[in-house]
């Protein structure tokens, strides 16, 4: 394993002051806690929360900033954050009108931050939430009851965050979590696996020649193995899957987002977006917002991910609404 650390245990703390740091204008760390908290904190508005394990990096802290996330609670590499350290971050965001948490679909956060929402309500801050689940690779995995949540948490992250810069209330906010989250799916393919720096290996292993359709950001089994192909052929079996799952008409507005998951270069995310809009245009579709980056990663993973978004005027304006964050 070469990777640039000190010693594994310390890589979350040593991560999340080198990221305060340096974004210092942007965001800080909340003292004795692993949360991330923006500076320019406004009151009477709705704070919004996520996070989970660290490893996926920029997200979520990288989202944190006016216009997006209020704080993201950052867990240890790949665990969930605890239930005290998710309060911390809904104590952090909240300003007197609620938080909102944005949970991805994994057991463990899950009910962590159901447990944070029971402690925080018990202490008079009023929390709403929703579950992202937009990953349609398999319907169960390793660590989810229901489909994961991958990428497309982001673009929840920003229509909501842009919804509570405007001052909608907390239940404005929670109908149109509800509303938003199945207009939302995602579909990657892995090249390699991750190495997490306290195991020191890859978490799987494919053959040098070989891809795996479907792999879960923490390297959860995909649906199918397959040898390595070019990218248009990736883009046909990934768009593929999701027009079943959309059953989208000719004419209908999309957004895109191509993530990659660590390893992948933005070259080669570039041609596999031109790739994905070749076929969308063969099939009618209409794109109005598009975004290409590394947004949710899998540490070292080589691979990338196809987010879509069936979008309507007003997740389209959120999407376009400039922020002030490190990663958007």
């Amino acid at each position: 394993m070469k990777k640039v650390i000190n010693q594994p245990e310390d890589v979350l703390n040593d991560m999340l002051d080198g990221l305060s740091f340096a974004y210092a204008d942007i965001v800080e760390r909340v003292p004795e806690t692993d949360v991330v908290v923006k500076v320019d904190k406004e009151d009477g508005k709705v704070g919004l929360v996520s996070g989970g394990g660290s490893g996926h990096e920029p997200s979520h802290a990288g989202f944190v900033g006016r216009g997006m996330l209020s704080a993201a609670v950052c867990g240890e590499v790949f665990t969930s954050p605890t239930p005290d350290q998710v309060l911390e971050g809904i104590k952090a965001a909240d300003s007197g009108k609620g938080v909102f948490l944005v949970i991805k679909n994994y057991s463990g956060d899950v009910m962590n931050f159901e447990m944070a929402k029971d402690l925080a309500e018990m202490e008079d801050i009023p929390v709403e939430m929703v579950i992202v689940d937009d990953d349609i690779a398999v319907e169960d995995s390793t660590y989810t009851a229901g489909r994961r949540g991958v990428a497309g948490t982001i673009l929840v992250h920003k229509i909501l965050g842009h919804a509570a810069e405007k001052g909608q209330s907390l239940e404005e906010i929670k109908a149109l979590a509800d509303a938003l989250v199945p207009n939302i799916k995602t579909l990657g393919v892995a090249l390699t696996g991750a190495t997490t720096p306290a195991v020191g290996h890859p978490g799987f292993v494919l053959e040098e020649d070989e891809i795996e359709f479907g792999v879960g950001i923490h390297g959860e089994p995909g649906y199918r193995k397959e040898k390595l192909q070019p990218s248009k052929e990736l883009a046909k079996e990934i768009v593929g899957r999701l027009k079943k799952e959309f059953k989208w008409e000719k004419g209908e507005h999309f957004g895109i987002m191509v993530n990659g998951l660590g390893a992948t270069p933005l070259m080669e995310q570039f041609i596999f977006t031109n790739d994905v809009k070749e076929i969308l245009e063969s099939e009618g579709l209409v794109i109005d917002f598009k975004k290409v980056g590394d947004i949710m990663t899998a540490i070292d993973m080589a691979g990338l991910s196809l987010t879509m978004i069936r979008l309507n005027k007003e997740y389209e304006e959120a999407l376009k609404a400039s922020v002030n964050t490190i990663a958007w």
